[in-house]
């Protein structure tokens, strides 16, 4: 298929400085966790994104010292001549694929505490360091801004070194020395680089100014600004500081990135920001003030938006960190008029997460993040099947769907049963939860993929019994129905029901996504921590009830704190006047009331009423077919559960699960193999 003409625009190459981009597909920095400790994992990752059409590939933030590092954390380094030669993989398999190399130079200051280093952290002020790490930073001083300015040169210089076309400086997110200076709450100097807004700057403008004269010649330099940080008097704003900055140093980069900030901003889920585009209201303004190209982000997915960015003048070149890693294959799928293929990015921040918890990154849509290196997955090519023996797959969840399509990409005869009148499982109840729309992406784009494969047959209202299955006499089955969550307390707290949970009516999510008749004031026992819980909560509320949320944790969703989400999830709740305790765990229940006791001190005890009680605590997996079919193991080559039915997880883990599974079929390779492909240092 041929390329629409209307999405030419995106394909025609930019100038940026001494250097130009192919088109206007700008995969802007972002951490995968890959970096320093895995180097031919990080040029793997990046390299499948130049395969796939984006035009300009940058690293994640990159240290340039070690009195800044960013330990436990593995980001990039650059401390040294020495690490040169891991940036060489990822520029030199970039490069293969007719892509520019970005790397983001980066100094974060008070956002690391040198954890590995153990050198206090310096800022442009005294004062506490990021993060509850009980560190104080002190002061730099003038030797010190004159270090900071070298130190930048020369990372600069071996970036040029390692091959490098564009080398970013960096003012965002909260997380970097330049954009400290800027703000009032950190730079409270007196000296020439304190006080006034050009003093301000005046450090980020000296530093642009070395960099460019360094290595200006041969790279381009980019400079990252979050013009905005949604904090109003408190921050820097567009309007007066962010736009002033911009006109201060408009024509000396040759690239603008903008943002907005923190990160939990720029990387907002679905869920708080559902549009694409979201940033533009913060960052529309800096092309009016340069001539030089302008990119910026706000999870575009859509050519048609890409388009209108272009045409309004907004951007020069399309910005994607969570596109790209959904579907590091989109330029190349709009560029062969193969819109529908396209992964959309769901805006769950699951990539985000692992970042936050210093872990390889992983993706929701795409289940090859991550494992181009170690496992060898490329996100559109996968084996041919080892045999003419056909497959069914039970169960059309997010594991089964994604088990289904890859085994059919194989080139397996497949048979896809599900018992519901539709495709989707879980997708299709957790994503009319609040904010959780965008979760229907996963479903709708395996749906239609499959409906595209000839090799598949899709049986819906199909509830299989282990006797059907035989019956068929198909040698592979795969069980993907699912998992269920259980009513009688047990989770991460309780590991027995709960006293006298049998003497009340206990819902469960299932039991509200299925309809169920709920009256007064609901209890809500949260004891998952992700976003089940809280987005009950919003719905009974939008539905008139009274809602109490109760969480051993000491803030509700405590694991969203790794999707940037927590905040802005018990801000909501407040606002719709949801009733919120937390670190109490119900210790018993009676009809209509709970005893709770505080999770520290077991004295302290009291009653919360209650007209429904829904316990929102762990799931158990549907496994009775798999379990069943165990008895007929010696009547088939595989029987494997995935997804949920195998162990109760995240749509992300199911998904993965299912591709694992679909990879793995007639494989002579142990299961445990790709763990022990390792990135091993050589000992001197």
């Amino acid at each position: 298929m041929a390329r629409d003409p209307k999405y030419d625009i995106l394909f025609e190459p930019v100038q940026i400085g001494p250097v130009t981009a192919p088109n206007r597909f700008f995969q802007v920095p972002h951490c995968n966790s890959l970096g320093h400790g895995r180097p031919r994992a990080e040029a793997a990752n990046r390299a499948i994104k130049a395969e796939g059409g984006w035009g300009v590939i940058c690293t994640q933030e990159v240290e340039i010292h070690p009195s800044s590092e960013a330990s436990p954390f593995i980001e990039g380094r650059l401390w040294d001549d020495r690490d040169i030669p891991q940036h060489r993989l990822m520029t030199d398999a970039v490069h293969e694929y007719g892509a520019l190399a970005g790397i983001e130079l980066c100094y974060p200051a008070i956002h690391a505490v040198n954890l590995y280093s153990r050198i206090a952290p310096m800022a442009p002020s005294a004062g506490v360091a990021h993060g509850s790490y009980p560190t104080h930073a002190r002061a730099m001083s003038k030797r010190d801004i004159a270090d900071l300015r070298r130190w930048h040169v020369d990372a600069a210089r071996r970036s040029r070194q390692a091959g490098y076309d564009i080398v970013y400086l960096y003012a965002g997110h909260d997380m970097s020395l330049l954009q400290h200076f800027f703000k009032k709450q950190y730079n409270r100097r007196s000296d020439e680089y304190g006080g006034s807004l050009e003093n301000r700057v005046r450090l980020t403008r000296e530093i642009i100014t070395d960099v460019k004269e360094a290595v200006g010649d041969t790279c381009a330099i980019a400079f990252r600004f979050a013009t905005d940080e949604l904090l109003g008097a408190d921050g820097l704003r567009w309007e007066s500081e962010g736009r002033d900055i911009v006109g201060m140093l408009a024509e000396l980069p040759d690239l603008w990135d903008v943002n907005i900030s923190g990160w939990g901003n720029d990387s907002s889920t679905a869920r708080f920001e559902p549009n694409e585009g979201y940033q533009e209201e913060y960052t529309a303004f800096v092309k009016t003030l340069t001539s030089k190209p302008v990119v910026g982000v706000g999870r575009f997915t859509s050519a048609d938006t890409m388009v209108s960015q272009i045409k309004r003048g907004v951007l020069d070149l399309i910005g994607a960190a969570r596109p790209s890693i959904a579907d590091p294959f989109l330029p190349r799928k709009i560029d062969e008029g193969r819109i529908e293929d396209i992964r959309e990015c769901i805006g769950c921040n699951i990539c985000v997460a692992q970042d936050m918890m210093a872990a390889p990154i992983r993706c929701t849509q795409n289940p090859t993040q991550g494992e181009e290196w170690k496992q060898g997955w490329h996100p559109e090519k996968i084996a041919a099947a080892a045999s003419d023996d056909a497959v069914l797959v039970v169960g059309a969840g997010p594991a089964g769907l994604e088990c289904a399509l890859q085994l059919a990409n194989r080139g397996y005869q497949v048979t896809l049963a599900e018992a519901s009148q539709s495709l989707g499982g879980r997708i299709n109840r957790e994503s009319e939860l609040p904010g959780m729309s965008s979760y229907t992406r996963v479903r709708d784009y395996r749906e239609f993929q499959l409906s595209q494969k000839a090799n598949v047959d899709i049986y819906l209202e199909n509830r299989l019994t282990a006797e059907d299955v035989i019956a068929l006499e198909i040698p592979h089955v795969l069980v993907a129905t699912g998992s269920h969550w259980r009513n009688d307390g047990c989770g991460r707290t309780h590991a027995f029901p709960i006293a006298g949970i049998d003497s009340v009516r206990a819902l469960t999510p299932d039991d509200i996504l299925a309809g169920a008749d709920i009256s007064g004031r609901v209890l809500i026992y949260d004891d998952d921590h992700y976003f089940m819980g809280s987005t009950l909560a919003e719905r009974l509320r939008a539905q008139g009830h009274e809602v109490c949320l109760l969480t051993p944790e000491s803030v509700v969703a405590e694991w969203t704190k790794n999707t940037l989400e927590q905040s802005k999830i018990q801000a909501r709740l407040l606002e719709l006047d949801v009733d919120i305790v937390t670190s109490h765990a119900i210790c018993e229940v009676r009809p209509g009331e709970a005893t709770i006791a505080n999770v520290y001190s077991d004295r302290l005890r009291r009653v919360l009423e209650f007209d429904t009680l829904l316990m929102v605590t762990s799931r158990d997996p549907d496994d009775n077919l798999f379990q069943s079919l165990q008895a007929y193991q010696d009547s088939l080559q595989t029987l494997r559960a995935i997804g949920d039915c195998n162990a109760p997880g995240t749509v992300a883990a199911a998904v993965y699960d299912g591709h694992s599974a679909a990879r793995d079929l007639e494989s002579q390779q142990d299961v445990y193999a790709p763990l022990f492909v390792r990135e091993i240092p050589a000992l001197d």
